[in-house]
């Protein structure tokens, strides 16, 4: 009887050793070499998600830090510390100990401003990365879900930033609770209930503090990281996209694998990000909390402005009216209990945009599936100019965003440009109301416009600056080739079309057929067709340009195969 024996690999390096302890144990090698084979196409575009990864986990860091050192009590204390100009003020136990980290603990001022630069890049890279995605059609199936998940992270950034900068209790982030407090008080019948158990009592109250530290250190980043696992689960799950071009199809990805190539190149990314971020906390003062000094409700501070990616609930609030003529926007409801007030002046711009703007991006995947009737699976991304009319409904929500945005400091913009508060007011409410429309109608004509360039270039050549005379007298522009790589760029796009009404299985077409009909003729019907294959052997048959062959056949595929 014969036995086999295997022999158990030795490794002969330290680092080898320690693997082969970790993969015996653990199994982790099929797991590593699936991962490592992952493709990712190589964009610059891509970087973004990478930003907001990279800051989110110095933020980590960073916050661990100051964790060691805050205290969240709002009980009374006299202030004792190195900043002279407030030694001796009452103030709280958080103000006081986040005046402590910044003056007397070794690096605390420069951890705390890392840990705010961090805070507002992390939202600024997750804001370009969510852009991208949705300017390429990088939403449609099968990425649904994984959009709804980036809608989902945004939202906790923004909660991760407020709950993070009402932490010091100071009078600019008092100023930012008083606007929640009114926010809730303003809810019918609950709001005042809602207000004292939040704050503790009347506001102020004394649990305010303490609540937003644990929903700040806990909750939210706990929420982050679940959303972060997910996200990055369904990106490996799913193939990556990729912007078209020669070789690249539905059915593959042309780029480099995870390792080596994407491991070296994201972790000198990483330490690129740091080192900004650094630079920024060692050299640019932000949120200096010592020049507010306690909160204290009863005096009003103007100037007093929130972090950008919350701006635009405060710009809601500027913006909305009392009065509207002769109609008013609080109302006195009689109860049996007695009358309520609600105060819509202050409840509907708090709500409403917001609400407006997150219920139009968590469900514009299946919004655009049913105006274009599209259920594929897409894995090369748009030009935003190929997709002029999606290209400006998001043009049109920032311009919405932005407009809110900069109402939030519409006291800043007359003091510094002197002129009347009422006008800047004016001017900015017709913005929120006309600038999304006339954004969308710009940006649908420049992608138009683009497009025409684009057949305009495919056809003739890009031109060359060189003039040139022919043996007949004649003055032309030379124009040049294009390579292959640009021409089917230029190419390779659908020839999209307007989707009539289609009758349903009893054969009537019904009424939400018809509206879906209206939008999808809005949305495909001004449109530049493709150049076709018969356009390509025509302008190449004239002297004027030189189209590269090799490309005939993929410009046809454009248009007639897809």
């Amino acid at each position: 009887m014969s036995t086999s024996t295997t022999t158990e690999y030795q490794a002969s390096t330290p680092t080898g050793k320690i693997a082969n302890f970790m993969d015996t144990r653990a199994g982790l090698s099929p797991m590593v070499k699936e991962f490592g084979r992952k493709i990712f196409p190589d964009h610059w575009s891509f970087m973004f998600g990478e930003v907001a990864l990279y800051t989110f986990i110095i933020l980590l860091m960073s916050g661990t830090f100051l964790t060691l050192f805050f205290d969240p009590s709002m009980a009374h204390t006299t202030y004792e510390g190195s900043y002279k100009p407030l030694y001796g003020v009452e103030m709280s136990v958080a103000y006081a100990s986040a005046l402590d980290i910044s003056f007397d603990i070794r690096g605390g001022l420069f951890m705390r401003q890392v840990h705010h630069w961090a805070a507002l890049l992390f939202v600024a890279a997750m804001s370009v990365h969510m852009l991208r995605v949705f300017f390429t059609g990088a939403f449609r199936r099968p990425r649904e879900l994984n959009w709804v998940v980036g809608c989902t992270l945004l939202i906790l950034g923004l909660a991760a930033g407020f709950t993070g900068y009402s932490l010091p209790d100071e009078m600019l982030s008092g100023n930012g609770l008083r606007i929640i407090d009114g926010v809730v008080k303003a809810i019918p019948l609950i709001g005042t209930y809602i207000s004292f158990f939040l704050f503790g009592g009347e506001f102020p109250g004394d649990d305010i503090i303490g609540r937003l530290y644990i929903l700040h250190v806990l909750v939210v980043p706990a929420l982050i990281l679940l959303m972060i696992v997910i996200h990055l689960f369904m990106v490996v799950v799913h193939k990556h996209t990729q912007y078209p071009g020669p070789g690249r199809t539905e059915n593959n990805v042309v780029g480099y694998p995870v390792g080596p190539v994407y491991a070296a190149k994201a972790g000198g990314f990483f330490f690129i990000v740091f080192g900004v971020v650094a630079l920024l906390g060692g050299f640019f003062t932000i949120n200096a909390i010592w020049n507010y000094g306690p909160y204290d409700p009863s005096p009003v501070q103007a100037g007093t402005q929130p972090d950008w990616y919350i701006g635009f609930v405060d710009g809601a609030l500027r913006l909305m009216p009392g009065w509207l003529g002769e109609f008013s926007f609080k109302w006195d409801i009689p109860f049996p209990w007695g009358t309520n007030t609600l105060a819509l002046g202050v409840l509907l711009p708090a709500l409403v945009p917001a609400g407006i703007l997150f219920s139009v991006m968590f469900g514009w995947p299946w919004i655009e599936r049913w105006i274009t009737k599209d259920n594929r699976e897409h894995h090369i991304l748009d030009r935003p100019r190929n997709a002029p009319t999606r290209t400006g409904v998001g043009v049109a929500g920032i311009i919405w965003y932005c407009v809110m945005w900069a109402a939030a400091s519409s006291d800043l913009i007359a003091t510094h440009f002197s002129v009347s508060l009422n006008d800047v007011t004016y001017w900015l409410r017709a913005l929120f109301v006309f600038g999304p429309f006339i954004g969308f109608i710009i940006t649908k004509r420049v992608c138009l416009a683009l497009q025409r360039k684009d057949r305009e270039i495919v056809l003739h050549g890009r031109e060359a600056g060189v003039i040139e005379m022919t043996p007949e007298g004649e003055f032309r522009e030379r124009h040049e080739r294009l390579d292959d790589f640009r021409l089917y760029k230029l190419v390779s796009f659908e020839n999209k079309k307007p989707i009539p009404a289609q009758p349903g299985r009893d054969g009537k077409i019904k009424a939400a057929e018809k509206q879906r009909a209206k939008f999808n003729r809005w949305f495909y019907e001004e449109r530049v067709e493709p150049v076709t294959r018969e356009e390509l052997a025509e302008a190449k048959s004239h002297d004027h340009s030189d189209v590269p062959s090799a490309v005939e056949g993929q410009s046809g595929q454009s248009s007639i195969g897809h």
